[in-house]
């Protein structure tokens, strides 16, 4: 009699990511899979597919344990609770907690380039506390993936850029190694279900593309002028304000222009292609599928 494949848990499988994630393992033909969500109620149609459900909310510690009972290995999505300094960072430390109570066997977190501490903290600094957390749980295997900016981050900047002419960003002439958000579900869909040993791992595209080239890549692909404007961390920041973001999103996407700038957001590896036998998506081409954006 054959074993039973091992119970594998997708925290946040109401996100984007998540959800993603699940979507990929059914289709892998994997079985014995559990999303896991604050509410279970937007996972009815996973449900539907025959994904067991369960209620897992990190600011309900003593209530973790037993939410991940059974599972031998679980996907930590990082949480998108940036409003309060700290409540991120304690909400990993408990699932980390509770995934060693439960005795799962292999954990993968979803980290980002450069995970150091910062002084004051934010999101890079909860990035690295959670893997300082997870290195010394006693759990006995774990996958850090530390995500590179989604390629969707362009999108999010394109309308702008090509109606003003202008790309702004602090990152000066370093370049930034994008990967697109179904690159990184495909990794972390397979590293929850084949990860070994104690590993860290830079998710990658193929290419650091530096902020020149990519006003390069939307004045081309919408047909008008646009020209990347180094600025200062804090021009960039006065000018994000004044355009209306609000101020913690703003703080974030400074930080993630000064790191890269220090190089952090530069590593290329092939660790997308190795771990699904798929190379990632480059931006040019992802540019060119959500081409709309841009026009």
């Amino acid at each position: 009699m054959s074993a039973s494949p091992p119970r594998l848990l997708v925290t946040g499988a109401g996100g984007q990511l998540g959800r993603r994630v699940v979507e990929l393992l059914l289709e892998a033909g994997a079985s014995n899979i559990v999303a896991a969500s604050r509410d279970p109620s937007k996972l009815a149609d996973l449900a539907a597919r025959g994904v067991e459900t369960r209620r897992v909310d990190f600011d309900e510690p003593a209530a973790l344990p037993a939410a991940f009972a059974g599972v031998e290995r679980l996907l930590l999505v990082s949480t998108d609770s940036l409003d309060q300094p700290g409540r991120r960072i304690a909400q990993h430390r408990a699932a980390i907690a509770a995934a060693q109570a439960a005795g799962v066997r292999h954990l993968v977190y979803t980290s980002a380039p450069g995970a150091r501490p910062q002084a004051g903290g934010g999101v890079i600094d909860d990035h690295f506390w959670t893997e300082q957390a997870l290195a010394a749980s006693a759990i006995p295997g774990w996958t850090i993936l530390r995500h590179n900016l989604y390629a969707e981050l362009l999108l999010m900047g394109a309308g702008p850029a090509v109606a003003s002419g202008a790309l702004y960003s602090a990152a000066g002439g370093a370049g930034r190694a994008y990967v697109s958000r179904e690159d990184c579900a495909r990794i972390d869909a397979a590293a929850l279900r084949q990860g070994e040993g104690r590993r860290i791992l830079d998710v990658s595209g193929p290419a650091a593309v530096t902020q020149d080239e990519v006003a390069a890549l939307y004045a081309r692909l919408s047909g008008k002028p646009v020209t990347h404007h180094a600025l200062s961390p804090d021009a960039l920041r006065q000018g994000l304000l004044a355009a209306g973001l609000p101020s913690g999103l703003v703080e974030v996407l400074v930080d993630f222009d000064v790191a890269a700038a220090e190089g952090q957001h530069a590593i290329v590896t092939d660790v997308v292609e190795t771990l699904t036998g798929q190379p990632p998506v480059s931006v040019e081409t992802f540019l060119e599928a959500h081409r709309a954006a841009l026009v």
